[in-house]
This record gives C-alpha cells, sequence and structure tokens, in this order.
C-alpha cells in the first residue's frame, strides 16, 4: 500500500539535506561550505480514520490538512433512530 493521501493525492516527496559548516563572511567569517549532501524523505502524515464515503462507513488513509479542513465527513456514531430521552410533561 503506498504511502498517499486518498483524497488530495499527498505522497512521499524526495529532497536533500545538506550539511554546512563555517562562519559566513557578512558576520566576518570567511564563508559557508558545504560538507556533505545526503538524500533524504519527506513523508505525508497520514492517518487512517472512518468516514462516510458513498453512503458507507469505510477506513481511509488521508492527511492531517484534509482532516483538519474537512475534506472527510466522519460517520455519526450511536444509534440510527434513536428516540428523544427527555421527558415530556
Amino acid at each position: 500500500m503506498p504511502r498517499l493521501c486518498e483524497y488530495c493525492g499527498k505522497k512521499t516527496q524526495f529532497g536533500q539535506q545538506i550539511a554546512r559548516r563555517g562562519l559566513a563572511k557578512a558576520k566576518g567569517g570567511v564563508g559557508i561550505k558545504t560538507t556533505g549532501v545526503t538524500k533524504r524523505t519527506y513523508k505525508p502524515n497520514l492517518q487512517r480514520v472512518r468516514a462516510d464515503v458513498g453512503g458507507r462507513t469505510t477506513r481511509v488513509r488521508i492527511c492531517t490538512k484534509c482532516l483538519k479542513t474537512g475534506c472527510v465527513k466522519k460517520p455519526v456514531l450511536g444509534k440510527k433512530n434513536a428516540k428523544s430521552t427527555t421527558p415530556t410533561i
């Protein structure tokens, strides 16, 4: 199963981590030197949640950004046809 958001399509991205040393020339140094470049991955923060998809409750993997913005409609928990428990006088 790929690490992929089912709503927005966010997936793993690749980049580099650059190691530098030295003091900037503007601060009185001789300049910043690059000492190493390492490949790395940026992974999305995916969560498994229950959501209403097409009228059915299923588990989906979505990123936290979609979860916060309300792209997913979460199911209502409890009995479907529960009557009111407030006493009538």
